[in-house]
This record gives structure tokens, C-alpha cells and sequence, in this order.
């Protein structure tokens, strides 16, 4: 009676054939799973985030609203491939690179919406 514990110790101690399926389920499958849900709730919204900015950037235009990462909030007047002019007043323009401008500004929208 006192020796039981140890004998089914003993007994399970040998291989069997199911021990390599059990190790895919309780290591493999869980790391699969978190790697999902990393790459749904971060990776994916992130990438999807900066191609859009990057869609946003190729299509800037003159006389377009924007903002910049700086907080600034202008006018497009001048595009280069780099270099973006923004009229900030009037009569008072800035050089900002491309990279440097966050969004379309919503701004003048609410603005002009405002006033009429």
C-alpha cells in the first residue's frame, strides 16, 4: 500500500505513442494561436494603417487641407517628390517633407460648415 504511488510511477515512466501528439497540443497549437491574435489586433490594422497613409501622401494635391505630425495646419501651395510648401497664413509658407504630414485636415471642413 505504501509503495503503490511509486510503482504507477514506475509504470507510466515508459514511452508511448501518443506523447509526440501531445506535445504539439500543449505547446505548438497554444503559440499558433497567439500569433494570431497578434498579428489580428496589431500587425494587420497597423499595415493596413500605413498603406493608407502612404495612398493619402501619393495623392496630395494643391489646395488641399492638411496636417502635419508637428500639429501644423496649412494649405498645400507647392508638391515635390520630398519637399511639400504649406501656406500655414497668409503670406507665410513652410517647408515640411512629405513624410511629415499625418492627415487630410478635417478642420476647414468643419469650418466652412460652421459659417454658412
Amino acid at each position: 500500500m505504501w509503495f503503490e504511488g511509486i510503482a504507477y510511477a514506475q509504470a507510466s515512466a515508459k514511452p508511448d505513442a501518443g506523447a509526440g501528439q501531445q506535445v504539439i497540443f500543449t505547446t505548438v497549437i497554444p503559440l499558433v494561436f497567439l500569433f494570431a491574435i497578434f498579428y489580428f489586433l496589431l500587425i494587420r490594422p497597423q499595415a493596413k494603417k500605413a498603406s493608407d497613409l502612404q495612398k493619402m501622401l501619393a495623392a496630395l494635391k494643391r489646395n488641399d487641407e492638411v496636417v502635419t505630425t508637428g500639429g501644423l495646419l496649412g494649405r498645400v501651395v507647392e508638391l515635390g517628390d520630398r519637399v511639400v510648401v504649406l501656406e500655414i497664413a497668409p503670406n507665410v509658407r513652410v517647408r515640411v517633407e512629405r513624410a511629415q504630414i499625418s492627415s487630410l485636415s478635417a478642420y476647414s471642413k468643419a469650418a466652412g460648415k460652421a459659417g454658412s
